[in-house]
């Protein structure tokens, strides 16, 4: 009868739990023997036509998301940081610069922004003008041009249906992770054409977003995590009564 010795015991028991707290936390090793799509949803082994549309189905069936990031769009940067719902939504923008923040309720689009937005928008906007537009909720008329270009920041199925789309031959990537959850990444035409890491855990969801041609990153959480859209109350509300400047 052959004897084990002691220290291969304990290198085996401690690759087993080494093994064991990487596949089940946050990354992969390699070498380990384990499934690493064990305990998933298993999306991991579908191809990557098939996990796109399975992220994209979930993605339009979730109540609410938050998407915050950037969003290159007509060589223009936009940062945003948005919460979004069938109904509308709310967060803020920022580009060049230059910060406001969107409401929309419904057909309702509201823009806040302080003096130096609207000084900067227009420049024929006057100090004291700009001054009572200030911290206001200014209420964007529907027939502007200013209501397509910054409602659409506020569209949850439109921002989606624009974003969740890989140019090119689809493939997939392995196995990786975002904010502690496990995920499955999907390329097209091998990252040139975005790269969407999709969650692992759950529901497919998509979580991380690498748009084509440097045309931005973001992030998407907080999916059918309910919030409140309410109406600025009227003291909050100017009408600005002429076309909308734009930033």
């Amino acid at each position: 009868m052959s004897v084990i010795p002691q220290d291969r015991i304990r290198r085996t028991t401690l690759l087993s739990a080494m093994c064991a707290l990487v596949v089940t936390g946050t990354g992969f090793l390699t070498g380990c023997s384990e499934d690493p799509d064990a305990g998933t949803n298993g999306v991991g082994k579908l191809s990557a036509a098939q996990i796109q549309s399975r992220t994209r189905a979930a993605a339009e069936s979730a109540r609410t998301v938050r998407l915050s990031g950037t969003v290159v769009t007509n060589g223009r940067t936009y940062t945003i940081d948005m919460r979004l719902k069938s109904d509308g939504g709310t967060g803020s923008v920022t580009s060049k610069g230059v910060a406001f923040g969107l409401l929309r309720i419904g057909g309702k689009l509201y823009l806040k922004a302080d003096a130096g937005f609207w000084n900067h928008a227009d420049g024929d906007t006057g100090g004291a003008s700009a001054g009572k537009l200030d911290g206001k909720y200014v209420k964007v008329p529907q027939g502007d041009p200013s209501y397509k270009r910054f409602s659409g920041f506020t569209d949850k199925d439109v921002l989606l249906e624009g974003l969740l789309t890989l140019h090119g031959s689809l493939a997939t990537d392995g196995h990786h992770e975002q904010s502690g959850t496990r995920t499955i990444r999907i390329t097209g035409d091998k990252g040139s054409g975005g790269t969407l890491d999709v969650s692992l855990e759950g529901k497919p969801y998509p979580l991380r977003l690498q748009r084509a041609g440097g045309a931005g990153t973001l992030t998407f959480s907080s999916w059918n995590k309910d919030f409140a859209l309410t109406e600025p109350d009227k003291s909050e509300t100017v009408d600005y009564g002429k076309q909308l400047p734009t930033s």
